[in-house]
């Protein structure tokens, strides 16, 4: 019997009682309600927290069980944010109430400061022992809590400040001062993307005891139901047809973006992690530090985001696939960021002076049709949409992309913010005030993304960094390993919408270049700088332009495969990534030849995605 440990977040209610402070994490109440679960901010504001993500509905309450260790009244805070602050000064959307025993206090939170805060809710009066606590949301759109804190001291007030925050949590959650050891493991896999899931399946075929660390519930990354991006590109390619067999198993049969859930099939790819008697899976679970050894990662430190409780993982092999490069950077990795300047690396395409701006992220949505006609608010506090700005659509896909100009570390929940603002601001426009409203009766609201689809961000260095003319000259290294085959595919700020909405653009552009199939060099799938670090995905060492390419889903499954092979041949050899190139290529290119996926399923890819010159001949 294959046995596994999926480390699926406990649904205890983080409360806890330190002298006069009672202190309750949202993302831990027992009943969640209609609220999510959101983590992908939590590195910059402390905690992931709950969101009412109602498209305009109110959602149910979320509720847990409070413990009190005294009557008597307490004063009450709780840490939130008006997420449209940035935007506008009118009436704000995420309005949400806080009941104790089914009273509500007369506090409205949401509506203060566009930062995360703690706004004050005045007192209430208790009973000894356990009491009912929860969120009741007003409007449906995500409103939002991360945590509440009861005292009985009138005089305190709780930390906003991260470090001190962080402390205080920790104290009144009274986690351990150390993780607890999650297991001893050959190779730790971070990021549950394509590029994370086929490294950890392609590593456990050969041998090696993994473990796969993911801070969602489920698998997948941009191609989950929760993002829901199409897999791009090619597989089965020239000069190792075998990679990309990994990538068909497990990937969805259907295409294309923004399409209902099942389209995406989570449980498929969950399962054949399951069905690996060598993974050992962590859901929920945020790798948000590292324990150095000299130069080497030691170790891996995860958050549980329910539950709060740290696990620390030690391997001597670690593999980035978060798309961010965060475990990279947490690690003191050489990485890039924007783009290069046209002199850096002699590319015709990127631009004369470097800057920050890199491709955006989208937030996608969809509708569906009714059988009677459907309200949806006549918002506020939107974007100024007219008669002439209007986006006549249905369906929102990739081109609904934001944040170009912002960090998409540091500003990415301001940017995720915007791409929701800006679809209830269309939509709300389509039926409250549209000239054709009537086209729109019927139609109502189904999906908007909450979870946006990342495309760049950091970029970790490798011993070589692909750039343009590699790739447009066919320039071929003697470490070539999985193909990129998808044209080099860059993202601008749509001009039309930018002047409508200037310095708040929401669409892109997309520019192709086309190229031929080219296979990826080794050298830029592990860290320059941090010898046993691997990396797969978006975060690899490319340029800014040379990223156009190699971003695709399907082309990362394929590094991932890749990588899998070259940690075996790691352990076997009790060596690090570089020696793999300085001295046991050869080997891992049997692997590349014979591949780690099965061979006999049919083809799922759709050839005509993206623009190479293969296609044009």
């Amino acid at each position: 019997m294959r046995n596994i440990l999926v480390l699926i977040s406990s649904f205890l209610c983080l409360s806890a009682t330190v002298c006069s402070q009672v202190f309750v994490e949202a993302e831990s109440f027992t009943n969640k309600g209609g609220w999510v679960v959101d983590q992908q901010f939590m590195d910059q504001m402390g905690s992931p927290f709950l969101m009412a993500h109602g498209l305009g509905t109110p959602v149910a309450d979320a509720s847990t069980t409070v413990t009190f260790p005294e009557k008597g009244n307490w004063h009450v805070f709780v840490r939130t944010r008006n997420w449209t602050g940035y935007w506008t000064d009118k009436e704000t959307p995420g309005k949400f109430q806080v009941k104790v025993n089914g009273k509500a206090l007369t506090t409205v939170f949401g509506s203060q400061g566009a930062e995360w805060n703690w706004q004050y809710g005045g007192t209430i009066s208790v009973k000894k022992g356990n009491s009912m606590l929860a969120l009741h949301d007003l409007t449906g759109f995500n409103g939002r809590c991360d945590a509440i804190v009861f005292s009985k001291d009138a005089s305190f007030k709780p930390a906003n400040d991260l470090k001190e925050l962080a402390a205080f949590r920790k104290k009144m959650l009274n986690l351990p001062a150390a993780p607890e050891p999650a297991g001893q493991f050959d190779f730790v896999v971070v990021g549950g993307g394509m590029a994370g899931i086929c490294a950890a399946i392609s590593a456990a075929r050969l041998g090696l005891k993994v473990a796969l660390i993911q801070d969602r519930p489920v698998l997948g990354g941009n191609n989950s139901s929760e993002v829901r991006v199409h897999l791009g590109a090619r597989i089965n390619l020239e000069p190792y047809p075998a990679l990309g067999n990994l990538v068909n198993e497990i990937g969805p049969d259907k295409e294309g973006n923004a399409r209902p859930a099942a389209y995406y099939e989570d449980d498929k790819k969950l399962e054949a992690v399951k069905n690996e008697k060598n993974i050992t899976l962590f859901l929920n679970c945020r790798a948000n530090a590292v324990k150095m050894n000299g130069t080497s990662i030691a170790a891996v430190i995860a958050t549980n985001t329910e539950t709060s409780k740290e696990s620390i993982f030690t391997a001597p092999l670690f593999a980035d696939c978060t798309g961010d490069g965060t475990i990279g950077a947490l690690a003191g990795a050489d990485f890039m960021m924007g783009r290069e300047s046209r002199g850096e690396f002699n590319e015709p395409t990127a631009p004369e002076k470097g800057d920050k701006m890199t491709m955006g992220a989208s937030v996608q949505w969809n509708s569906e049709e009714a059988a009677s006609p459907v309200t949806f608010p006549d918002i506020t506090w939107g974007l100024k949409i007219d008669e002439k700005t209007v986006q006549k659509l249905k369906f929102g896909d990739w081109n609904w992309e934001t944040g170009m100009e912002y960090d998409q570390i540091k500003d990415f929940e301001r940017i995720r913010d915007y791409g929701l603002l800006v679809v209830f601001s269309n939509w709300s426009y389509l039926k409250n005030h549209y000239s054709k409203a009537e086209s729109y009766r019927n139609s109502q609201l189904k999906w908007v993304a909450y979870v946006a689809g990342k495309r760049e961000s950091r970029r970790l260095i490798g011993d070589l960094i692909l750039k343009e003319q590699d790739l447009k000259d066919k320039v071929l290294y003697p470490d070539g390993t999985a193909p990129t085959s998808w044209s080099i595919d860059l993202h601008y700020p749509d001009p039309k919408n930018t002047a409508q909405f200037p310095g708040n653009e929401y669409l892109s552009i997309a520019r192709h270049i086309p190229i031929y199939p080219y296979p990826i060099p080794y050298r830029c799938m592990y860290s320059r700088n941090v010898p046993n670090l691997f990396m797969a995905g978006r975060n690899i060492s490319v340029t800014h332009v040379a990223l156009g390419t190699v971003r695709l889903m399907r082309t990362g499954g394929m590094m991932g495969e890749v990588l899998g092979m070259a940690a075996s041949l790691c352990k076997q050899n009790n060596v690090l990534p570089r020696d793999i190139y300085e001295q046991y290529f050869p080997d891992l290119k049997k692997l590349m030849e014979k591949g780690v996926g099965k061979a006999d399923l049919p083809k799922k890819q759709n050839y005509n995605l993206g623009r190479s010159l293969l296609n044009e001949k």
